[in-house]
């Protein structure tokens, strides 16, 4: 549609609701760097090995976040490069990280790496979304009505929940409440400037995001203005799967081809 999209590290900070500030570690050389002495002693209790069953169960959940929103990745929980391992030794001392800064390398080595590697994967999908939303590509998208969503493919990520810690081997049994995430494919409206809480969270996140919203920016948030809700309509969290029309093509041409099977008589059973 010759739309130009710049991203820089301030939209993402923008979009993120994060200053472009904090610590940051890149390019780090796995065998020489200081840094392995560090994330030995702070994640795997001192094991030189760095075996991911000498991490603390809590550990491991921020590791879990990290891979699947952070920092997103392929590949299983024991392949881990040193700038990750740092960057989780970061959210384990509670030390602030550049994350504006950490999303736009990131984004940076993942387009590179589609293009050297033929690679299709595209991270922080729901971060794009809404600096297109922002942007007005969206907009234009629709108005167009050049394509549709099917056409689109849109894709969404997955979350975290019970289940997920029971597949960690982290828990064993849980109760299942109905206030938890189900799978829909119900599409929220995008709201223009809109708080990342409501009333729906528990107390203790909604008075972290207060305060640490006061905190940088100086501005009070009235419980008044946090909505029942998030979004006002149920998270889309999961999509169908969708094959592409050429794979599709494909298999119809195939069935069509091959002989299809005579149906068995049904035999009378006799009583």
């Amino acid at each position: 549609m010759v739309i130009l999209v710049t991203i820089t590290e301030e939209i993402i900070a923008r979009a993120c609701r994060r200053d472009v500030e904090g610590s940051i570690k890149e390019n780090l050389n796995s065998k020489t760097s200081p840094w392995k002495a560090t994330v030995r002693d702070s994640l795997f209790n001192g094991n030189p090995k760095g075996k991911y069953k000498d991490m603390k169960k809590e550990h491991k959940v921020l590791q879990k976040l990290m891979q699947e929103c952070f920092l997103p990745k392929g590949g299983g929980v024991d392949q881990l490069s040193l700038e990750h391992k740092v960057f989780l030794h970061f959210l384990v001392t509670f030390e602030k990280v550049n994350l504006p800064r950490y999303i736009f390398h990131h984004m940076f080595w993942e387009l590179k790496e589609s293009q050297e590697n033929n690679r299709s994967f595209i991270p922080y999908g729901r971060l794009l979304s809404e600096i297109f939303h922002q942007g007005g590509i969206l907009e234009a998208i629709k108005l167009s009505k050049a394509v549709n969503d099917d056409e689109l493919g849109t894709v969404v990520g997955m979350y975290i929940n019970a289940n997920t810690l029971k597949h960690m081997f982290m828990i064993k049994k849980f109760t299942k409440l109905e206030t938890d995430l189900q799978k829909s494919m119900i599409l929220s409206n995008l709201i223009e400037d809109f708080p990342p809480i409501s009333r729906e969270d528990p107390l203790e996140v909604r008075a972290a995001y207060v305060y640490e919203h006061w905190k940088t920016t100086g501005e009070v948030i009235n419980y008044n203005s946090i909505p029942d809700t998030m979004y006002g309509a149920p998270l889309k969290v999961a999509s169908k799967k969708r094959k592409s029309k050429k794979a599709s093509s494909e298999v119809a041409e195939g069935e069509a081809s091959k002989p299809k099977p005579k149906k068995a008589k049904k035999e009378k059973a006799a009583f």
